[in-house]
């Protein structure tokens, strides 16, 4: 899965999605998982790159991992790759 192409991400966290006019505002955290999506990283790179850079369990990463992906996908910024 991948950020889809005409995803638009400030160096802020204002991203845009041209297809539907809809914009959102993320976090540092939020912003650095979409460059790993745009960077078709695994959710488990995204993870294990989480439990490195921040002081928190695996459990506690998974679980935000997950649910901000779950969070795109429901926004439709997501799309899976062949």
């Amino acid at each position: 899965m991948t950020i889809k192409n005409d995803i638009a991400i400030s160096d802020s966290g204002f991203v845009f999605a041209p297809g539907t006019g809809e914009s959102f505002t993320v976090n540092p955290i939020g912003a650095e998982i979409i460059q790993m999506l745009k960077e078709e990283k695994s959710v488990e790179q995204i993870s294990e790159r989480m439990l490195e850079k921040y002081n928190t369990d695996a459990t506690t990463v998974e679980k935000d991992v997950n649910d901000f992906i779950s969070m795109l996908r429901h926004f439709s910024l997501i799309e899976m790759n062949d």
